[in-house]
């Protein structure tokens, strides 16, 4: 049995314990908060389970081999230090930290101290992004062109980081997870509204040096919730909404054919528009989060790296922090 420490019993932190209780392998053993009525909710829910007020005495105890982290962004990568440090297992909720500095030196620290370090990139593990990255691969697509997202909703608004840092982080690691090509650059503007100190509208592009583009629309103010992407591809079109109980994935055999007759005489450019049918793949019904304690609890029993792991988050970290400087740099691009 892995024995599980797990570090926060917020918004996330209940999803991550009820999972966990599911998972083979996995014990829950201890569950810390600073807040006294969430451990008091903790110790409802979990029966036997030890609560702690202090997440230092959780880490350091013997009887745990692993340590979840589910706190605010800005305590990430001291937590996550310190149990690496005492040698156990990490599986922190994204992003991996508050500065790819400080990602990299967790990513550094657990491949020395010979440890799984994962982070919670959830929406890596749904049965939707699953069968996009098998369409994918099969080349279903064909060759890729783009991505155009929308992740919008009214709040939750955070109060240690932007709406990049909230929402972005979701798509990012989407994108890092479906596009195998590396990105160069990444240009972002956004605003603060209605009076709040933080950004929470934004518009995030990812550059890749063969001209693929991505774009994010993230957005805390919007009086609908929206999570869509769609993928455009130069034999097949997708779009995964992520709000269709049903449908999640539609697959378009639809494009736009462009025959040149002659390069020097670009007057002759024919241009073909393709319309046929689109099908929706069968997606299962197992929850995201189940297979992210799965792949936890598999990667330390086989001592192997997990799909998300440091170097994974590390690319998102890198990434927002690009988008976050672009921000402040009137959206400037920043090499990667």
């Amino acid at each position: 049995m892995i024995r599980v420490g797990l570090i926060g019993y917020g918004y996330w932190g209940p999803n991550l314990a009820r999972n966990l209780a599911d998972t083979d392998d996995m014990c829950l053993q201890a569950i810390a908060d600073t807040r006294a009525d969430r451990l008091d909710a903790a110790a409802r829910r979990h029966a036997g389970v030890a609560t702690a007020i202090d997440a230092m005495r959780v880490i350091a105890s013997d009887d745990i081999d692993a340590v979840i982290v589910a706190t605010p962004l800005g305590t990430h990568h001291r937590l996550a230090k310190a149990a690496i440090e005492a040698g156990k297992h990490v599986l922190i909720e994204k992003p991996l930290a508050s500065s790819a500095r400080d990602a990299a030196e967790l990513v550094a620290l657990a491949a020395d101290r010979d440890v799984r370090l994962m982070v919670d990139h959830t929406f890596v593990y749904s049965s939707a992004v699953v069968a996009i990255r098998s369409l994918i691969d099969r080349g279903h697509l064909g060759d890729l062109l783009y991505v155009d997202s929308v992740r919008i909703n009214l709040g939750l608004f955070q109060q240690d980081s932007n709406v990049i840092w909230d929402l972005a982080a979701h798509d990012l690691a989407i994108m890092d997870y479906l596009i195998d090509a590396r990105p160069v650059a990444v240009s972002a503007n956004g605003a603060r509204l209605a009076g709040f100190q933080h950004e929470n509208i934004a518009y995030i592009t990812v550059h890749f040096a063969n001209g693929f583009l991505c774009h994010f629309h993230v957005n805390w103010l919007a009086p609908v919730k929206i999570r869509q992407m769609v993928i455009g591809g130069q034999q097949r079109m997708l779009v995964y909404n992520d709000m269709d109980p049903s449908e999640k994935v539609r697959v378009y055999d639809k494009g736009v054919d462009f025959d040149v007759k002659d390069d020097q005489a670009r007057r002759q450019i024919l241009v073909s528009y393709r319309t046929g049918d689109m099908f929706a793949p069968h997606l299962d019904r197992t929850e995201a989060l189940a297979r992210v304690t799965r792949e936890f609890a598999d990667a330390i029993a086989g001592r192997r790296t997990p799909l998300t792991d440091g170097a994974a988050g590390l690319r998102v970290v890198t990434m927002l922090e690009a988008a976050e400087r672009s921000l402040r740099e009137e959206g400037r691009r920043i090499a990667l």
